[in-house]
């Protein structure tokens, strides 16, 4: 991503947290109460959410009950939200965004398993009258707006934290191993050339992987190939796309006998990868706040469904493209490297995790010797 393109999506960040908060004021007469609703819709909405698979924990533990709470509270608890997981299925996620149409929800917020799969059904939503809004990841169709974290940047990060924790002497005659996230996500794609952005030039990739439906255990099989090419001892770091294939990663290590476990890298902050983290069993996750994403998508689908075009407007100040539409509204939310120094000013401090959930008692000397107590 060239500085042009990350300094005008920074910018575009902050004047929609700019902008939202002004809203959230009255400055735009586009409050987030829900005392001036459009006259069509008032309250009483469905908004029907389709999230993609439970292998990542985040979207049971997090993304449904946020939004789910955020509807209630922007609609004085008359609004409701429709739920289904597809489980990574990308035939179950079209049948159950086909149940949603013909529920007549009022608006769907879609996080596809398979964004180019899906674009008959954002198209047959669009005939129906039901604003679809991309979430997490850019699906194909004529989506209304999409949300989600700088993905080019989550794999810049990813990489160049990697690169710290090899150090300064970090050069070609280091291998890598990278585990990439699903073929059918948009998000993995992006993920990975953030990366490489990063790596390339300055180690070597020795082996890499599209690893399918993001699973641990698919991640696992990979790593142990990796092993037996490579040799278990001539591994500097691997490039784990997400948490959940990390901890398959690190199951494969350990199973070769690797008992000095190399830098590795996650996305999402799951309790098992900061836990991982505190041991120094995994080097880094990336933390990206589930409640910002979670809340603004909320936002968004109350504001677009309601009718309130300025409040929608400044939820959405970026423009994104999808191979099928060009110039997408959207959010994009910002992202911070998670290591052993910084648990307690994020996800702590944001209260995704409490320092009890962390610091179990098989945690605790661990926790300690970090100054988490």
């Amino acid at each position: 991503m060239s500085s042009r393109m990350r300094r005008r999506i920074s910018i575009s960040v902050a004047a929609a947290t700019m902008s939202v908060t002004l809203a959230g004021c009255g400055v735009l007469n586009a409050t987030g109460s829900s005392d001036d609703a459009s006259p069509t819709k008032g309250n009483d909405i469905t908004v029907g959410l389709l999230l993609p698979e439970t292998a990542n924990t985040r979207y049971e533990n997090f993304d449904y009950p946020i939004i789910k709470r955020k509807v209630e509270s922007l609609t004085n608890d008359k609004g409701r939200v429709e739920y289904a997981n597809a489980e990574a299925s990308a035939d179950k996620q079209a049948s159950q965004l086909q149940q949603m149409i013909d529920d007549r929800v009022d608006v769907i917020l879609l996080d596809a398993v398979d964004s180019h799969a899906i674009a008959g059904g954002v198209q047959k939503a669009k005939d129906a009258g039901i604003p679809v809004i991309a979430y997490d990841r850019l699906a194909e169709g004529p989506i209304d707006a999409y949300i989600s974290f700088d993905n080019e940047l989550v794999g810049e990060v990813q990489g160049r934290t990697l690169l710290e924790a090899i150090g300064e002497k970090a050069s070609l005659s280091d291998k890598i191993v990278m585990m990439n996230g699903s073929p059918t996500d948009p998000n993995a794609k992006q993920f990975k050339a953030g990366a490489l952005s990063e790596l390339n030039g300055k180690v070597t990739i020795a082996q890499s992987f599209d690893t399918k439906d993001w699973k641990p255990e698919n991640a696992q099989a990979n790593m142990a190939k990796a092993i037996e090419k490579i040799g278990r001892d001539n591994i500097a770091a691997v490039y784990s796309a997400n948490d959940g294939m990390a901890g398959g990663i690190v199951k494969a290590l350990e199973a070769a006998g690797v008992t000095d476990l190399p830098p590795i890298t996650g996305q999402d902050a799951e309790l098992p990868a900061v836990q991982r983290i505190i041991t120094g069993d995994q080097y880094m996750s990336v933390y990206k706040s589930y409640p910002q994403e979670a809340e603004n998508a909320a936002e968004m689908a109350v504001a677009k469904v309601q009718g309130r075009d300025i409040q929608f407007a400044a939820l959405t100040r970026d423009k994104v493209d999808s191979p099928t539409h060009k110039g997408i509204p959207a959010q994009l939310v910002p992202v911070v490297a998670l290591t052993k120094e910084n648990i307690k000013d994020t996800v702590v401090a944001d209260d995704i995790y409490k320092l009890s959930d962390i610091c179990t008692a098989k945690y605790k000397s661990a926790c300690e010797a970090i100054g988490l107590k």
